[in-house]
């Protein structure tokens, strides 16, 4: 292995290992503000989002909801941002060239998944903040949308027009070029992923699930020599196992909207920079999986007069109301997410 080969996993490792210390550090602080201001829902229970009750979620998670703190996701945005800083700040004041490599903050890789990221986790930290704090509850589901539809095109036209980027690549057949259908494209993917963010419902699931798919993109983007993306996918990746650290059963508090919120926005750019995003309902499959059922079943409350295909969805949940344990669910979601991530991962660098 060559100096540069080993200092390239270096870049990679190091500051992961630094966000998940960074991350351990600093949950003492934050439990003691979210317990000491009783930040968590007032009241159990959801509505769908076709408006109606969800009678067999509220039974099943009826005395989960309350006592337990949301916001656990700032562990995540915080650990990986002062992280990406530090490396940053360090090659400035001290601009050596060991430094200077190990540095990844760079514009034409992680510039836009990092803003992406803290603007996002922003926007979910203000939806948890009024769901604790307003008697009205959250962001309406419209208006989370619409932001993340506005942070989807800005996102859009940064490839279009700022990286060139107006064609998909598929696997073992080269690139399909589609010119400027790349912007709304983009967006659909970004509000896709947005919509998997319900898999935020079991101690650990998202977490887990998360934690896989960005440390499958670190090892995609390390292969495709993004040095500089593949250390922040590790660095990501290296702040959710902090935050998982503390929210396996039983969870000391929730990931919530500014932890996946943050989360699967930044994962769309992450995608589009690694040329992935055929592959991705592979490496992701936890979330493509999510999203599907829900699909499903709205559709079948819909045109089939209120019948439901699965017990409750998110699919979960139906394995909970079948009577898996939760523990016994999230650990087969992490199985089933490792084993589908590595072979999206084969797929993705064999098969350009």
């Amino acid at each position: 292995m060559t100096p540069n080969v080993v200092l390239d996993v270096v870049k990679v490792f190091a500051p992961s290992a630094v966000a998940f210390f960074i991350g351990i550090s600093i949950t003492p602080i934050l439990t003691h503000y979210l317990y000491k201001h009783k930040m968590w829902k007032k009241q159990a229970g959801k509505i769908a989002p076709d408006g109606r009750p969800t009678p067999i979620f509220n039974q099943l998670h009826r005395e989960r909801e309350v006592g337990t703190p949301r916001l656990g996701g700032i562990i995540i945005w915080v650990s990986a941002g002062l992280t990406t800083l530090i490396f940053a700040l360090i090659a400035t004041v001290y601009p050596t060239l060991l430094a200077e490599k190990l540095t990844f903050l760079s514009r034409n890789q992680t510039w836009l998944p990092f803003f992406t990221l803290i603007v996002a986790s922003l926007i979910g930290l203000v939806d948890d903040w009024l769901e604790i704090r307003s008697s009205k509850g959250g962001l309406s589901f419209r208006h989370r949308l619409l932001l993340v539809t506005l942070l989807g095109v800005l996102g859009a036209l940064w490839f279009y027009f700022k990286l060139g980027r107006s064609s998909i690549d598929i696997p073992f057949s080269g690139e399909l070029v589609i010119d400027w259908l790349i912007i709304p494209f983009f967006v659909l993917v970004m509000i896709f992923l947005f919509t998997s963010s319900v898999i935020d419902g079991l101690d650990g699931l998202a977490g887990g699930v998360m934690a896989i798919i960005f440390g499958a993109y670190a090892g995609i983007a390390f292969f495709q020599n993004q040095i500089d993306l593949a250390a922040f996918c590790a660095v990501v990746a290296g702040a959710i196992l902090a935050f998982l650290w503390f929210n396996i059963p039983p969870a000391r508090f929730y990931m919530s909207e500014t932890g996946i919120l943050g989360l699967t926005t930044m994962l769309t750019i992450v995608v589009f920079l690694t040329e992935s995003v055929v592959t991705l309902p592979i490496i992701a499959f936890p979330l493509f999986a999510t999203v599907l059922v829900n699909v499903i079943q709205l559709g079948s409350k819909k045109f089939r007069h209120g019948k439901k295909v699965f017990l409750v969805a998110p699919l979960h949940h139906h394995f909970e109301a079948l009577g898996w344990s939760p523990a016994k669910v999230v650990m087969r979601y992490w199985i089933i997410g490792v084993i589908m991530a590595v072979i999206g991962m084969i797929i993705t660098l064999v098969g350009r």
